[in-house]
């Protein structure tokens, strides 16, 4: 069995029913936790009704708290998340925009200390990375 993520009639992505189901969980704690609408709709009848505009949006914001993240454990509890979202971002035309590298820890949540001086640079990469190899695993 799986599930199918659509724009219209387009199938974006075509999970197991479990990563579909751990997904959905997670996209309802990031919505959560950002305050907004991620634009990937209820799962009704094996199909999810995915709003690219609204995932733009999302998808900006998460990695914007990803991006201003300086605590390894959180990141590394959120990239595989992050990583998805990118790759279904990407494949609905949604635009997006990686947020630039923080001079100073202003503004910065969660920061874990001491923070290693470049680990946003290095996680940006890894996380682009990893959006690149999710995809090619991504069935349609």
């Amino acid at each position: 069995m799986s599930q199918y993520y659509d724009v219209g009639d387009e199938t974006v992505w075509n999970p197991s029913n479990g990563a579909a189901r751990l997904f959905h969980r997670q996209v309802a704690l990031f919505e959560e936790e950002l305050g907004l609408p991620s634009g990937i709709g209820p799962m009704e009848m094996d199909e999810c009704q995915i709003d690219p505009a609204a995932l733009g949006v999302f998808t900006a914001a998460l990695l914007a708290r990803h991006g201003h993240t300086g605590h390894a454990v959180i990141r590394a509890l959120s990239e595989g998340f992050v990583a998805t979202v990118l790759v279904l971002a990407e494949r609905v035309g949604a635009p997006v925009a990686w947020p630039q590298p923080a001079d100073s820890l202003e503004g910065a949540r969660d920061v874990q200390v001491p923070l290693p001086g470049s680990y946003e640079a290095s996680a940006d990469a890894a996380l682009r990375a990893a959006a690149r190899e999710l995809s090619r695993r991504m069935p349609r």
